[in-house]
């Protein structure tokens, strides 16, 4: 690499505007590990008292993560694609209910 190419590189204004970006994605992964932790103690409370993990609790947890998995790729280069707030939240993809929810609200049609 010679000095020319590389004071083009240092100059380019792409290179200094991702670093903000990847400072602020760098302080929001911050802010949303410390709300995965909030999630994994209190989904581990609610399957403690009520013997089953909560629902709604579950699906933000598969989307936080996703959000998670977003940032990190951004930060490593792996994609360009900037995550929320830039685009919009991951949804996680309903899972179909498991078999003891089936049995919990009565929609097991395998018992048909």
């Amino acid at each position: 690499m010679d000095s020319e190419t590389l004071k083009t590189n240092v100059t380019s204004g792409k290179h200094w505007l991702r670093l903000v970006y990847m400072l602020l994605f760098a302080v929001l992964l911050y802010v949303a590990g410390v709300v995965m932790g909030v999630v994994i103690v209190l989904q581990f409370l609610f399957a403690l008292l009520t013997g089953s993990p909560n629902r709604n609790l579950r699906q933000f947890g598969k989307s936080l993560a996703l959000y998670i998995y977003r940032a990190l790729e951004f930060l490593t280069y792996s994609s360009d694609d900037k995550p929320f707030p830039f685009s919009d939240w991951p949804e996680a993809e309903s899972p179909a209910p498991r078999q003891d929810e089936r049995e919990e609200t009565g929609d097991d049609h395998s018992r048909n």
